[in-house]
């Protein structure tokens, strides 16, 4: 069947706007309580949000369908997503659920599917959750109706957790760093976290108000934590994103780091220390080809996914990997957690910089990045201009022009109506060229019903 719900990573929307409708998540519930409750025991479900206004009405329309289908809901409140995929198995729940449009603007929103084991879904149970919506399904008798549980310690439960992940050894006293919760779920866990283990910290983004999650600030936009680190003097800053799944890593002067750069820090290290599974790093196909050169020149290995840090994790479940992650910034470490998890990520980060006696700027640059270039075309909903056949020649003549000195990644987008266009190469004026005629091309046909009725 055509999948019209599920994205790359769960299902997302404008808020209060098809399939993001009360009515639409209702029965989505449904479906999914149907799916986890076929041999008709009591189940439970677990239930974490970001900071956004609509959270609200979307944790009770899940909770109406859950609850209909027999499901007892327990509501965790503002929560990361990584806590969600913690405490769906330790709480023994058939499924776990977070409402977050990750780094999103306030105005999306999304719901990502956790099962029994702490992981997201796969793409077949997704399908056939998304084929049960088609059905009419009943709703359990009276009595069988599921109870509804608001968890009050769900949040220091896993920063507990959390300070587990480093050695007993390590502390961070004596480090100052800027911390920036993108006003989103980890506003109150993540300070917390960090100053019980000694550090200085200097928070921003902690004053949710339902509408400035991820809006100038957090890891889609570090320049706020980057001038705060030069006002501060302070040593390190880690930039969350909205529901922390994700961290970028801001030096002492000012300077950015993304994922590739703290996958290769971390990978190395791991290697160095014969901890890291197989010897290998598991990354998507955006990750720089920098990092794959640094990988192999410290005999590591690396293994690209498509995009979506679901694929990764999936991935190495199925290798056997410990390590892996987006440039973005997730980073996902399965030794502690089901998926990316922003705050582990950077305690790690930290370790190394107390352990090491390294300034971030020396750990932050472990490679010399390939110069790398990305476009986002919007798009109308729906449509598929990369189908149209002008778009993908020039695509071809594009790649024909780069042959060995670089390669171009062209593809839409999971959870936006969006055309990526990115490209990597030595020639920065070749590449830029041949990306402004792919995306012109794009641009051109996008919204011109003659040519996008080709690619139906």
């Amino acid at each position: 069947m055509n999948r019209k719900i599920f994205g790359t990573d769960g299902v997302r929307g404008r808020a209060n706007v098809y399939p993001m409708t009360a009515a639409t998540i209702v029965q989505l519930a449904m479906a999914v309580g149907h799916y986890f409750g076929k041999d008709r025991k009591r189940h439970r479900v677990v239930i974490g949000k970001d900071t956004r206004r609509s959270c609200y009405m979307l944790e009770n329309a899940l909770t109406a369908g859950f609850t209909a289908a027999g499901m007892d809901v327990f509501a965790l409140g503002p929560m990361p997503t990584p806590a969600v995929g913690r405490l769906t198995p330790s709480m023994r729940a058939d499924v776990g659920v977070m409402i977050s449009a990750s780094h999103n603007p306030h105005y999306d929103n999304g719901i990502k599917f956790f099962g029994p084991d702490g992981y997201k879904l796969s793409d077949e149970a997704e399908a056939e959750i998304e084929a049960l919506m088609a059905q009419d399904l009943p709703s359990v008798d009276a009595e069988l109706v599921g109870r509804v549980t608001r968890l009050n310690d769900s949040a220091s439960r896993y920063a507990e957790y959390v300070k587990t992940t480093l050695a007993d050894r390590v502390r961070l006293d004596g480090l100052r760093v800027v911390l920036d919760c993108a006003n989103g779920a980890a506003y109150k866990t993540a300070p917390e976290v960090l100053w019980e283990l000694g550090a200085e910290v200097i928070p921003i983004g902690i004053t949710p108000d339902g509408y400035n999650i991820n809006a100038g600030c957090g890891s889609t936009a570090p320049e706020r934590a980057a001038k705060a680190v030069r006002e501060h003097r302070a040593d390190v800053a880690l930039c969350l994103d909205g529901d922390a799944d994700r961290i970028l890593i801001i030096d002492e002067t000012g300077k950015v780091a993304d994922g590739d750069q703290i996958m290769a820090l971390l990978a190395t290290d791991w290697a160095e220390a014969e901890r890291l599974r197989h010897n290998t790093l598991v990354a998507t196909v955006m990750s720089n080809l920098g990092l794959e050169h640094h990988l192999a020149r410290n005999g590591i290995k690396l293994q690209r996914t498509p995009v979506g840090d679901r694929y990764v994790v999936q991935a190495m479940r199925a290798g056997g990997f410990n390590m892996g992650g987006e440039q973005s910034g997730h980073i996902v470490l399965t030794d502690y957690a089901t998926t990316g998890d922003g705050l582990v990520a950077g305690l790690q980060f930290l370790a190394k910089m107390q352990e090491s006696g390294r300034k971030a700027s020396e750990l932050c640059r472990q490679f010399r990045p390939i110069p790398q270039m990305l476009e986002n075309v919007r798009i109308a909903p729906g449509t598929a201009p990369l189908e149209v056949s002008a778009v993908q020649r020039v695509i071809a003549d594009g790649n024909a022009r780069l042959r060995a000195r670089g390669r171009l990644l062209i593809r839409k987008s999971g959870t936006e109506p969006l055309i990526r266009v990115m490209g990597e190469s030595e020639d920065e004026g070749l590449l830029e060229g041949i990306i402004h005629q792919i995306v012109s091309e794009i641009e051109a046909v996008t919204f011109q019903p003659q040519l996008l009725a080709e690619a139906g």
